[in-house]
């Protein structure tokens, strides 16, 4: 039997964080400390949930099953800890928060309604952009961004897990082919986000390969990159966040499912300098419970 819920935070951390060195500074804990809850949390279940070398882990299927039900039970427990502590009736005031784009317009801007219909009190402004703002510069309390915490003066909390995949539609992989090696990619059409026509597609194999390609269509929006994929215009590189759906009822198709792109963690950044208001710290809470509980893509990720 589990003996408490810290382990199944730390298991849940470790995975979404990609490495247990990342969860160790997300959790602003030791990575030995780490280490020994996840080592006591499969001494408990008899099981070995994560296949860990120095440079890369990967759940194991057991440790697949348990993590979707690790992140139902976590979600659980925070709902429940937001209903008993009667948080609808005391908290007010305003909520800067920024998000990119697609994953903001599909997932963040219907949880953000259904928190504030549940704390009336509370004004939440919402700006979705795939560049990344400065926190402070923009007075924003609180940014959804997908990837490893790249400036030392923000606090990452991991919301949900999430990957990367290369997609393109039936259509395009029956008239241009489907490549079986990343550097088959720069014979291919390739749909770049941002504001550049070359990139680097980094994969997380053994060979740790990575690929220049080329934009045959360039566009700093991802729901256009998405759209320009659905229209057979070329292979892009999405969250499965943004493109899982499309897999899964078979509107595009993974290109490379051996390769896996390199971890992109869905996190909460915020302000390290500044005391967490109970607005903003209720309202990751509820991201990370719909979340959590909107996860169903799991049978996706690359196997090597």
């Amino acid at each position: 039997m589990i003996s408490n819920l810290a382990s199944l935070r730390t298991f849940a951390r470790v995975v979404a964080a990609g490495s247990l060195s990342a969860a160790a500074r997300n959790m602003d804990l030791s990575t030995a400390m780490i280490s020994k809850r996840l080592t006591q949390l499969e001494r408990e279940l008899g099981i070995r949930l994560l296949q860990r070398t120095t440079r890369k882990q990967a759940l194991t299927e057991e440790g697949e099953l348990f993590h979707a039900q690790a992140l139902r039970i976590l979600a659980a427990v925070e709902d429940a800890q937001v209903v008993m502590s009667g948080r609808s009736q005391s908290m007010e005031g305003s909520i800067r928060m920024s998000a990119p784009g697609e994953l903001g317009r599909q997932w963040i801007a219907p949880v953000v309604a259904a928190f504030q219909k549940q704390h009336p009190k509370i004004r939440i402004h919402l700006e979705l952009s795939d560049v990344p703002v400065d926190l402070v510069d923009a007075g924003i309390d609180l940014a959804v961004r997908f990837g490893a915490l790249g400036d030392s003066s923000l606090i990452a909390r991991p919301l949900a897990p999430n990957f990367r995949v290369l997609c393109a539609s039936p259509g395009y992989l029956r008239r241009r082919g489907r490549p079986t090696h990343p550097q088959a990619l720069v014979d291919h059409a390739c749909i770049l986000i941002g504001h550049h026509g070359r990139a680097v597609w980094a994969f997380d194999d053994e060979a740790q390969t990575s690929v220049q390609v080329t934009g045959s269509l360039v566009t700093n929006d991802g729901s256009a990159a998405h759209q320009f994929a659905l229209e057979g215009a070329g292979i892009v590189r999405k969250s499965i966040w943004d493109v899982g759906d499309d897999l899964m009822q078979g509107r595009l198709k993974q290109v490379l499912p051996a390769f896996p792109m390199s971890a992109a963690p869905l996190n909460a950044l915020y302000p390290s300098g500044r005391q967490l208001p109970p607005r903003v710290r209720a309202l990751v809470d509820f991201l990370a419970s719909r979340l959590a509980k909107a996860w169903r893509w799991e049978a996706l990720r690359s196997k090597q």
